[in-house]
């Protein structure tokens, strides 16, 4: 029997012998950041924590900031061995630091991390073909060289990146190893967000995102690159919904849409995520695909980790977002007490996603001159806002229901559900009384996504406004008729009801006009009982009769798809010159007070008096 035992062990021990070893899996892992739009200094944000006596109460603490960013990056390249930074794109405009520098501040920053690629935003073109590739030449002084990707933007022959005069500026694809494993990285900028609410050159154009990165990831796995990364900027939904369109990615790492991806825990902390991180999703054969965002201006660093097997198909999804704290604790505007600082930090530690960490040195040392500068500049206090001031771009609970940094405070309140954004009604009376200032007007019209951040209660300044308005836009007085007027808001209403865009920037806000909306009706009768301003009375809009309407001229030249105000031409259209964001600050300087107050509108200042909520379309991206 033992014989028996012991020949049978020594055939086993044998056929193990020959049996062909099995690579181990491979482990990818991924840091990465998106829409940081120039903001890189650390802001505050508050959270309940617990403190001595086990008690949650509201802590303000520091989060975010570009060196911040930059040390959980280096921290993660020095924890895993295969590692890819990747910045899925809008690195540009949204803070003063940009106005004042043209990019070069956020190059700057940039090439203190070296990121392995970045894809283009929309908001990279805000500025132009030129503007963009000012940037790109501040990126390219640094040491990093790093690979700059679209593989659907289409530079016109006149573009100054068109391939002939820059080539390799701008690439639809790079390979990158890691591990002696090849991975394929492919940009894509959000089409017709892009080509309508941005300012790409004359002839640069986008092409279908779906056509264009299949196309590529054929392209690359006939080289044998089976790992394939898409470095999106379409949105959290629209990325979801990319993933079933084509066949072979494996990982979309993706923006625009400045999604809250973590744990349910983030809950007890005031945070409320918009799904799972890492969303598991499956590409167009059924292949797992693993999709991730990191909320917006570098608060939030994710660390994504990826095992393939030998195939190169994704076993696991895994990883975290790491919410990036600072340990400058206060309550009631002063330090917690050492106890209550131990206990705080303590509540924080259990959550991979919140992460206490300092800035990185070098960072921090590249920032210093452009924040002198900035400080120099932005730090004069032009007005008091009494009570915070909110950003919501649509009314309603459906389709941009938490866009405020300052959370349920705004998000939640009813007044801004009922008829929106406080800033964005209070930049449109802005427009209209320079309009009036200039040469006469009878209405001012506003975008929503032209109006950038919410103004919260205290002193504003004047960084404040330019990171309320920073796209450098000027005014421009257009002379039309009455029934143009409401077409051109329809056209502002056509991508925020179709669920294949779902792009919110368009909604209009007005001085002068009022109205009803209702987005499931038909177009041409969503907009009713429209009202305008005249002699101190509410009049109804007549179709046949002219009215001067002030806007920006990105919205004059047909901006967030505003098609009928672009064929407002000739003597029709006059260009003021003034400066949005000046016009603004001059309004500021109107308010009464020393200094000037600030209020939010009451419930009769809003220029959308009822909105209907848009029921859901049956063929809308499903919330995981």
């Amino acid at each position: 029997m033992i014989l028996r035992r012991t020949c049978l062990l020594a055939l086993l021990s044998l056929l193990a012998g020959c049996a062909t070893p099995q690579p181990a899996p491979y482990r990818l892992t991924i840091a990465h950041l998106n829409d940081v739009h120039s903001h890189l200094d650390p802001e505050p944000v508050t959270l309940p924590l617990r403190g001595a006596d086990g008690v949650r109460r509201p802590v303000t603490l520091s989060h975010g900031g570009f060196a911040r960013a930059a040390a959980a990056i280096a921290a993660i390249r020095a924890a895993e061995p295969n590692v890819l930074a990747l910045h899925a794109g809008d690195a540009l405009t949204g803070d003063l630091y940009f106005n004042l520098n043209d990019g070069r501040a956020d190059a700057a920053l940039m090439n203190t991390v070296c990121f392995d690629a970045m894809t283009l935003g929309n908001h990279e073109f805000d500025h132009g073909d030129g503007g963009l590739k000012r940037f790109l030449d501040a990126l390219g002084e640094g040491p990093c060289h790093t690979p700059v990707l679209s593989a659907n933007a289409r530079f016109g022959p006149a573009s100054p990146l068109n391939p002939a005069v820059a080539p390799g500026a701008v690439r639809p694809a790079v390979v990158l190893t890691r591990g002696g494993r090849r991975i394929g990285v492919i940009g894509l900028t959000v089409a017709a967000k892009t080509q309508y609410a941005s300012r790409p050159d004359p002839g640069t154009t986008f092409a279908d995102e779906a056509a264009s990165a299949q196309a590529q990831i054929d392209r690359l796995r006939a080289q044998g690159v089976d790992r394939i990364v898409l470095l999106s900027h379409l949105g959290y939904q629209r990325e979801q919904a990319l993933a079933g369109r084509v066949n072979g990615v494996d990982v979309i790492v993706g923006g625009d849409s400045h999604t809250l991806l973590g744990p349910a825990t983030l809950a007890d902390y005031g945070l409320t995520p918009d799904g799972p991180y890492p969303t598991e999703v499956s590409d167009a054969r059924g292949r797992r695909v693993c999709v991730v965002q990191a909320w917006q201006y570098a608060y939030m660093v994710g660390e994504l980790t990826v095992d393939f097997d030998a195939a190169g198909d994704v076993l696991h999804c895994g990883g975290q977002p790491w919410l990036l704290l600072g340990d400058d604790l206060r309550r009631d505007g002063k330090p917690v007490g050492d106890a209550d600082r131990a206990a705080m930090l303590a509540d924080l530690a259990p959550s991979d996603a919140l992460r206490v960490i300092a800035p990185d040195a070098r960072a921090e040392a590249v920032l210093a001159p452009y924040r002198a500068a900035r400080l120099h500049f932005g730090d004069q206090v032009v007005a008091l806002a009494t009570r915070n001031l909110c950003l919501r771009r649509v009314p309603g609970r459906r389709l941009d229901p938490s866009r405020s940094t300052l959370g349920d405070a705004c998000d939640r309140q009813p007044r801004v559900i009922a008829h929106g954004g406080d800033v964005q009604q209070r930049v449109a009376e802005a427009f209209l009384q320079q309009g009036r200032r200039f040469g006469g007007a009878d209405v001012a019209l506003v975008n929503g996504g032209g109006v950038r951040v919410d103004l919260p209660q205290g002193e504003v300044r004047v960084r404040d406004v330019y990171a309320l308005l920073p796209f450098r836009n000027t005014l421009v007085r257009l002379t039309l008729r009455g029934d143009e007027l409401q077409a051109a808001l329809e056209d502002a209403l056509d991508p925020i009801v179709d669920p294949a865009q779902r792009s919110s920037g368009g909604y209009p806000y007005a001085a002068g006009l009022r109205w009803h909306v209702d987005p499931n009706q038909p177009r041409g009768q969503r907009f009713s009982q429209l009202e305008i301003a005249r002699d101190g009375q509410w009049q109804p809009l007549e179709p046949a009769t002219q009215y001067r309407l002030i806007v920006s001229d990105f919205l004059a030249d047909g901006g967030d798809r505003y098609a009928t105000l672009a064929t407002i031409r000739g003597e029709r259209r006059l260009d003021l010159g003034l400066d949005y964001a000046e016009a603004f600050l001059r309004y500021l300087a109107d308010q009464p007070g020393t200094p000037p107050r600030l209020t939010p509108p009451d419930e009769d200042g809003f220029s959308t008096r009822r909105f209907v909520d848009l029921q859901p379309s049956p063929e809308e991206p499903r919330q995981p």
